[in-house]
Order: C-alpha cells, then structure tokens, then sequence
C-alpha cells in the first residue's frame, strides 16, 4: 500500500529515466535514485514512513528530497557501497506535497538518513511539531492512510 512519486514536484518534464552512471551535475538530470535541476538543484529519492496502527510495517512515501551540491556528492559517492564520507543526517527539503499533510503551505525542512546496500535514504520532519512530524512519531489510524491513498486514486471509495 505504499505509494511513490516518480519525479520531485520541480521537475519540468514526464519521467524519462537514465542510468545511474549517466549522471551529470550540469544541466538537468533524472535517474531512478538522482535528479538534478539546471545544475543548481540536487534531489534524491527516499523514504518517508508513517506507522500505522494495525499494520506490522509502517506505510511508506517513496519521495524526493533536496540535498546541498556537498552533501548530493557525498551521497553519490557512497551509494553503491553504502559507505559515506559522514553519515548524516543531512538536511533536505522534502520535494513531493503529499495532500492531508503538506498541500499548500512552506517546504517542510527533513532530515536525510542515508542507508547501506543502495536502500534509499529515510526522511525525518525536522519540525516535531508540523503534523507529518506528529504522525511519524506517534502513528496514524487506517483511515489517514487510506484518504492519503484515495486523495491520489489508489484507494478504495467510500460507499
């Protein structure tokens, strides 16, 4: 029942993926784990989970977050062997709105958790009080999960 954007918000075109060694810093770029945007923004897909109550793993959003041009290069260069030259966390700006928690509104400021064996980073709201920051923390019941699914079409209607 996770659900996964294909691309940050920013990007300016449909998702046509290039391999991972393709990657350049100049111009625009899109792999299926970097992005960069006119070679001044740097996003890598990761993990934002939700636990749920009832479910025995939490709900995951498969998003895109910012990193600086330092921290992307650090993160690029560890990522096949899982070894970073620091292990965070980074800061970031999550990239995806993800309707419920963050539809309008200013950025939301995350922590990136980079992760061994090429598993894609785990995002934390800085901001404990925002409430995506809340629900991470404390969890959420079923029915948050299942609007935030229907919001986007994947979830079952209401009859």
């Amino acid at each position: 029942m996770d659900m996964a954007a294909h691309t940050p918000d920013p990007w300016p075109d449909e998702p046509t993926y290039e391999p991972n060694s393709a990657l350049r810093l100049e111009g625009n770029f899109l792999s299926e784990d970097f992005c960069v945007l006119e070679g001044e923004h740097f996003f890598v897909r990761s993990l934002l989970e939700i636990p749920v109550d009832g479910l025995e793993r939490p709900w995951g959003f498969g998003c895109w977050s910012t990193l600086s041009r330092t921290n992307f290069e650090k993160y690029v260069a560890g990522f096949d062997d899982g070894e970073y030259e620091d292990d965070g966390p980074w800061f970031g700006w999550l990239s995806n709105r993800l309707k419920i928690y963050f539809d309008e509104g200013e950025p939301i400021g995350v922590h990136v958790l980079p992760h061994p064996n090429r598993q894609r980073p785990r995002l934390i709201v800085k901001d404990q009080d925002h409430p995506l920051a809340i629900a991470q923390r404390d969890g959420i019941t079923a029915e948050p999960m299942l609007s935030l699914l229907r919001a986007y079409g994947h979830g079952p209607t209401v009859q």
